[in-house]
């Protein structure tokens, strides 16, 4: 029967065992996906779907009292950040695993066979004889709307069932109310006809589909497909289930990207002693062919040397820093290499913003460690971290793990991780958005599987002259100092210095980032477009790279710094030789040449000479062990050596 020729399916008895009433949806054949345009593009080919038999699918999504048999200990979870209080809200903070064990607990029970629906009977089922965006047409019935925006923070709405008319197979909040796990893995779709497909026989992500609460109604779409790692839960996602046999399709093949990388461990040579500063590199370069798009803002890099010699940086590409299309994108530097290769896919969960990267090569072992931020949906406050491993060089890529699972503010990830001295990961985050939120550190004692914050989940925040649970201002970044204590700088939380300008905040911790003190710091305040970054050289100094001055604002004298006696404006680095305490050494990030660039971004063109460099970017650094200092904007490439740091210089007047 092909989709649209059959009326509306009456409803069967209700299901004793654990009150769920099923509808009757009759085997057809319907197209599915779009014609996958601009973020949408794994929703196309549009491609021909026959499903040979029916199936029973739950008219709601499961609810908390139905769910609750299976496991009462779910109880606890209801009322969690303000949603799914009531017996009848949809079922929320339940992973894919949970949901499938559930289906088994009630296969058992009845004598039944109950699974998840495969995605292919999830879109048939959702569109019920429509081809337009949703079932209703064009627009959904207001009453199915459920702020509908992307979520700043927990704003609480009614997940109950049924509220609003079902489609034309009788089933109920196809679009929004929850997302709804699906039984595939995620992966693109196949060009030519399928019948009874399955999906993948493996992959990284598992098929949601419906859209939810908190979610721009564009992703409620039929055809919109969205994913997530199996062990994820949170309050946007739960799931409905279907009786009926499991498919005896064969799923497709299912192979992760390999890439051609050297394993040719290098061994490493001290750099000359005389001063070296290279010319700068342009490091994301869009590839001529993707199947995935490279979007125009491209932003917000991590960098870390890698066993083989290479660099490797990664970075975000979106089209809106609060979108869901927002990738994590990879290029490299191959040993001896002037040139960065083209940019690949890294890594993307469907439909979740992904902001916020960190890279670390352990000296060791040379295991790479990628660790990011997760989003429930959209917006980058309330984030999960993930993280992925790599043991070659970056060439193959762990499937990605959830290492802090709590979608909550404090884990936007800043590029910058450091291994303390007891042998812990260090990494800050964001505390959220705003400028004046700060940033919280987290920390994992066992080696990247796990972690957490010290200061808690509701850290005292910021006090000007007294002592707070976070670093002052965001995108912070970190050295632990010699006596242990850490040192951090960040974007945001200015004080004012005892002659009454203000500058940047020095944080310091005395025990493990639990509580900070803060201090003026000799250095002018930061802003929008900008992040400093620091790291501790092999050598020993600790190095710190910022701005002297807001981008936006013609820099007048007293918001340039004098530099050699000369004022000088935009981006500078800074060498401390006793722990912070003055910054004896700073330098122009300029060779002098005249060049004419482009920082991408929010940076855009710009003029490089003797007076001025790169006016603003997102800043991070590496040192490898032959000790070239690597420095990236959201754009370039930047290459110098201590010597050439530490030519005769004039400290900040």
């Amino acid at each position: 029967m092909a989709l649209g020729l059959f009326c509306r399916a009456e409803s069967s008895a209700e299901e004793p065992a654990a009150g769920i009433r099923f509808v009757e949806i009759p085997a057809g054949t319907f197209y599915m996906g779009s014609k996958g345009l601009g973020p949408d593009y794994d929703e196309a080919p549009l491609h021909r779907v026959t499903l040979t038999r029916p199936f029973r699918m739950s008219a709601t999504e499961i609810t908390n009292a139905q769910y609750e048999q299976f496991d009462p200990s779910h109880r606890a979870l209801r009322g969690k950040l303000g949603f799914s209080s009531g017996d009848n809200e949809a079922v929320v903070f339940v992973n894919w695993f949970q949901a499938r064990y559930f289906c088994r607990w009630l296969s058992a029970r009845t004598g039944r066979n109950y699974r998840l629906p495969t995605e292919a009977e999830w879109e048939y089922a959702c569109r019920a004889g429509s081809y337009m965006a949703y079932s209703f047409g064009d627009q959904l019935p207001n009453e199915a709307l459920k702020n509908q925006e992307e979520h700043h923070a927990f704003r609480p709405v009614d997940l109950t069932v049924a509220q609003s008319r079902p489609n034309a197979f009788g089933l109920y909040d196809m679009h929004g109310n929850v997302e709804e796990w699906c039984q595939d893995w995620y992966g693109p779709y196949p060009a030519d006809d399928q019948i009874d497909p399955v999906g993948y026989a493996d992959g990284l992500y598992r098929v949601t589909r419906g859209g939810s609460h908190s979610t721009p109604v564009v992703y409620l779409r039929s055809a919109n497909r969205m994913a997530m790692i199996p062990e994820d839960n949170h309050f946007l996602t739960g799931f409905r289930i279907v009786e009926a046999p499991d498919p005896e399709t064969k799923p497709l093949p299912w192979k992760p990207e390999t890439r051609s990388v050297s394993q040719t461990r290098k061994k490493w040579t001290e750099g000359p002693a005389t001063p070296r500063f290279e010319e700068p590199l342009v490091y994301v370069k869009a590839p001529e062919r993707s199947e995935t798009p490279m979007y125009p803002h491209n932003h917000c890099p991590a960098v870390t040397w890698c066993a083989n010699g290479d660099l490797l940086a990664v970075w975000f590409s979106t089209i809106s820093e609060f979108g869901r299309e927002m990738a994590i994108w990879q290029s490299r530097l191959p040993d001896g290499s002037d040139t960065w290769e083209e940019a690949s896919l890294l890594c993307k969960v469907p439909d979740r913003n992904m902001t916020g990267s960190s890279l670390w090569c352990d000296p060791e072992t040379g295991r790479l460690l990628l660790l990011n931020g997760l989003e429930a949906g959209g917006w980058w406050r309330n984030l999960a971290l993930m993280s992925l491993r790599s043991d070659d060089n970056g060439a193959n890529w762990s499937r990605p793990s959830i290492v802090a699972p709590e979608h909550v503010p404090g884990h936007q990830v800043i590029a910058g991780m450091i291994r303390s001295r007891e042998g812990w990961l260090l990494n800050t985050c964001d505390g959220g958005p705003d400028n004046n939120e700060g940033s919280v550190l987290q920390i994992s004692r066992d080696g990247g599987r796990s972690f957490s914050s010290p200061c808690g989940p509701r850290p005292k925040t910021f006090q000007d002259g007294g002592v707070g649970g976070v670093i002052a201002g965001i995108h912070a970044c970190l050295v632990q100092r010699r006596d242990g204590s850490l040192m951090a700088f960040g974007r945001g939380n200015d004080v004012t210095d005892s002659s009454g300008r203000r500058r940047m905040t020095r944080s310091i911790s005395y025990d493990m980032g639990r509580t900070w003190s803060y201090s003026a710091s000799p250095f002018p305040p930061i802003s929008g477009g900008q992040r400093c970054t620091m790291i501790r050289l092999k050598e020993g100094p600790i190095l710190l790279v910022s701005f002297t001055h807001h981008p936006l604002r013609v820099p007048s004298d007293d918001k340039r710094m004098r530099i050699d006696g000369e004022l000088k404006s935009g981006m500078f680095a800074a060498l401390s030789y006793d722990e912070g305490e003055t910054w004896p050494v700073v330098k122009l990030i300029s060779d002098g040449n005249y060049r004419f660039m482009d920082g991408g971004a929010w940076t855009g063109f710009f003029e490089m000479d003797a007076d001025r460099s790169e006016p603003r970017g997102y800043l991070a650094m590496t040192q490898s062990p032959d000790g070239m200092i690597h420095l990236l904007s959201s754009r370039n490439h930047y290459r110098f050596n201590l010597a050439w740091l530490e030519q005769p210089n004039k400290p900040i007047r």
